[in-house]
């Protein structure tokens, strides 16, 4: 933490931490990492003078995590705190929800759902900061809003009541639960899930292995409230009016559709749709951004320019009162950096807004939308060395100016270190790569160890996919860093999608130790979700690892037993995504693919960092490496795919950075409340050594914890 005093402003009634350090500041921790505040969901306001967005950050000390709503003037040095956010909703997976927020037409108010003191409501605060309040009250939590007859009337929907579903846990929990396809054995039965801001029992949806509470599949039941008396009445099915569907009229709009966006009266969409040969690929490689420009439009006018041919465009909008669609490009060869440009439908013309080092959009995921008014954008931006920040972007001139920086003195503590470099490079047989590199903090002219994670490495780098491995941090511990990018689509064959992980992997090494840069005996790597898995695929087909961690199970005979109670929606997962039957059906595909079958090739040490709700699918190759003293597992108690729980997340990071310094660097953190770990590894380096014939070198111990 900052051992600084901060100046401290008091604005519009709120207090803000403006992050101005006027003595040193520690090194960049993993608990500094993880305590980076998120901006969500910038709104511009009707009047297009202001805009509303959401602060989330984790604390550690209450292991939970702070939301905030703000409103801020566009010509305004500071923004003032609104209301309360709530406990952020999260998906299945532990990812959080970009929160939905309306303006009111004359922009007075602000509309938004949240979690708090265990009720999902719908809020209303003052833009001017005056008054926060809940509307709903309902004894079932909102699941969608909209409002309606000029800002006059809310319109809520909720499904069933908090009270049935913790009584229809409950009769579960008396009468014993009856395991079907619906199930997710592998975690606990009985409110071991993260729900609505409690602990609730949970089952499987119709899509893979996501979790739905019980009594999820009530139909929506919708109401109204009249905002100038507070009277509260039911809608019948044919007065609701909820969001706008996406359009589906498709007529004249050529390749597969992905995504489209209707302007603000419903008379103009705007399509994104899949072209090219996507012959063994998920979906086709191109993406094509055309418009209907009129409702009567038999068909679709594409955008031309070179600015939009051949792009891996991700997000679109209309740009209000305006002939435009405001398109942004996220180039995976340049480190997923974004540019957004706009399209004149009517004459073809194509300009660029602005281009980044980043991401600019509306939060950390790369298919959000900035805020938007006819002239002005408001995005959160950050870079792979610069956490999120709001700027205000002219969309005619692209001039840019920062409105809001809640991470000021962590931005400037990373400017001390050298800054992340974008590496590009291609393999022997010509497949291009590309990755962020974190140079080491060096104590002289020799390489260093270098720690890589692969998948995705979109926006401020905290640690990978998951933010599990604080790339910052091993960097200034003297570990180089290096986080790679996926190349563009889904190979659909298994084993050459996880080579081309190794191939990208193989070749950064190859290129790193050529420049001198690192020592390729001392290769860390890890990941979560296909970030996992292709380091599994690397320990078994490569010798070019000293050490691993890895966050998520792999495929495995007990995944496919306990999967396969989902019945043939799994079975048909199995086979469209790794080409495999069940163990007896294919049995040469499950060699080739599990790690169950490559015990014997792994030569480099595991750590296992799992969330209960799926650690259970992987003990058929783990247990094997604990008992040979190769592996040790950890497991977070009710954590979904991607942990999240502060405190679990601090320990994963911590944790992690200690592996890797053990096994790379050879050093011991001092700490004696860390001595049973590092007995077990010393005793799992002991093992191997003898395994190789060769003498196990004393640790090395200096000063206190780098973490």
């Amino acid at each position: 933490m900052l051992k600084c005093l901060v100046r401290r402003l008091w604005v519009a009634g709120a207090l803000f931490v403006a992050g101005m350090c006027v003595c040193h500041a520690d090194e960049v921790s993993p608990r500094r990492l993880l305590e980076v505040a998120d901006i969500a969901s910038p709104t511009v306001s009707p009047d297009g003078r202001r805009v509303a967005f959401r602060v989330e950050r984790a604390s550690v000390a209450r292991n939970t995590y702070d939301a905030e709503w703000y409103v801020q003037g566009l010509d305004e040095l500071w923004p003032r705190r609104v209301g309360d956010g709530g406990v952020p909703l999260r998906d299945s997976a532990g990812g959080s929800l970009s929160p939905k927020l309306v303006w009111s037409p004359d922009g007075r108010w602000i509309y938004y759902l949240a979690l708090i003191d265990g009720a999902i409501d719908v809020w209303r605060a003052a833009a001017n900061g005056s008054s926060a309040q809940a509307l709903t009250h309902d004894a079932a939590d909102v699941r969608d809003f909209n409002l309606g007859e000029g800002g006059r009337v809310l319109r809520y929907s909720v499904g069933a009541t908090r009270d049935e579903v913790r009584a229809a846990e409950q009769g579960e929990y008396d009468d014993g639960i009856l395991i079907d396809a619906s199930v997710p054995i592998g975690q606990g039965l009985f409110r071991s899930g993260f729900v609505g801001g409690r602990m609730a029992t949970q089952r499987f949806s119709t899509v893979w292995f996501d979790h739905l509470p019980l009594l999820a599949d009530r139909p929506d039941r919708w109401a109204q409230i009249d905002l100038a008396t507070g009277a509260r009445r039911a809608l019948a099915d044919a007065e609701v009016l909820a969001a706008p569907s996406p359009p589906k009229k498709t007529a004249g709009v050529d390749g597969d559709a992905w995504k489209s966006v209707a302007d603000a009266q419903g008379e103009r969409v705007a399509w994104l749709t899949r072209i090219g040969d996507g012959t063994g690929q998920q979906v086709r490689p191109d993406v094509l951004l055309s418009a209907l420009p009129h409702a009567q439009a038999s068909r679709a006018v594409r955008c031309a320019s070179a600015l939009c041919t051949g792009k891996a465009i991700s997000a679109m909008q209309w740009r209000p009162a305006h002939d435009e669609v405001l398109f942004t490009v996220t180039d995976p060869y340049m480190g997923m950096a974004q540019s957004i440009f706009r399209w004149d439908v009517s004459s073809g013309d194509v300009h660029v807004v602005a281009a980044t080092d980043g991401l600019a959009n509306g939060g950390r995921d790369t298919a959000s939308n900035c805020g938007v008014s006819a002239a002005t954008l408001v995005c959160v931006t950050a870079q792979a060395d610069r956490p999120p920040r709001l700027e205000r972007i002219d969309v005619d001139s692209g001039q840019r100016r920062v409105l809001f920086d809640p991470n000021a003195a962590l931005a400037m503590d990373m400017l001390k270190a050298p800054p992340a470099r974008l590496l590009r490079w291609q393999d022997k047989s010509g497949q291009r790569f590309a990755g962020w590199f974190f140079s080491a903090r060096r104590g002289g002219d020799a390489p260093t160890p270098l720690f890589i994670t692969y998948y995705s490495c979109a926006g401020f780098l905290r640690g990978g996919v998951g933010d599990e491995w604080p790339l910052v941090s091993l960097a200034q511990a003297g570990i180089a860093a290096l986080c790679i990018d996926r190349r563009p689509g889904f190979t659909m064959d298994a084993v050459a999608r996880y080579s081309e992980g190794l191939a990208a992997v193989e070749s950064a090494i190859d290129l790193l130790s050529r420049q001198g840069e690192i020592d390729r005996a001392r290769v860390g790597m890890g990941g979560l979700s296909f970030g996992g898995e292709v380091t599994m695929w690397t320990l078994a087909h490569s010798h070019l690892l000293a050490a691993a961690s890895v966050a998520n199970p792999v495929l495995s005979p007990l995944y496919d037993l306990m999967g396969s109670m989902k019945g043939d929606a799994f079975a048909k997962g199995l086979r469209s995504l790794w080409g495999l039957g069940s163990p007896s059906d294919t049995p040469a595909r499950w060699k080739a693919l599990s790690p169950v079958f490559q015990l014997d090739r792994i030569d480099a040490p595991i750590l296992f960092q799992h969330s209960e709700q799926e650690y259970l699918y992987a003990l058929d190759y783990e247990i094997p490496l604990i008992r040979a003293h190769r592996a040790d597992l950890y497991v977070f108690p009710n954590e979904p795919h991607q942990k999240f729980e502060p405190k679990h997340k601090l320990a994963v990071y911590e944790r992690n950075l200690d592996w890797f310094r053990f096994w790379l660097q050879g050093y011991e953190d001092p700490d004696p409340a860390k001595a049973a770990p590092y007995a077990r590894w010393r005793q799992m380096k002991a093992r191997a050594h003898a395994d190789k014939g060769e003498h196990v070198n004393a640790p090395v111990v200096i000063g206190a914890s780098a973490s």
